[in-house]
């Protein structure tokens, strides 16, 4: 085995290393001033937050209501 290739080798994997560490150091420093930029924008410009609306309750004429429904499917099924 040649001590040239390996030599070679090892300084392509330092580098192709090297790149990437690089570029995840500069891509956590940006994502950190981007939630710094963001929470002071956030500051002087809050999001509107929408109100949730509540279903409206049922009443108590719902048991009612079903009843009379039953009611009326029986007897239009009695009439066919």
């Amino acid at each position: 085995m040649d001590i040239t290739l390996l030599k070679e080798g090892l300084i392509i994997m330092v580098i192709g290393m090297g790149t990437v560490f690089m570029f995840l150091t500069i891509m956590i420093v940006a994502m950190n001033l981007n939630e710094i930029i963001l929470k002071f924008i956030g500051k002087y410009f809050p999001e509107e937050v929408p109100e949730e609306k509540k279903a409206p309750r049922k009443t108590d004429n719902s048991d009612e209501e079903i009843a009379l429904a039953v009611a009326c499917a029986i007897r239009q099924a009695q009439k066919a």
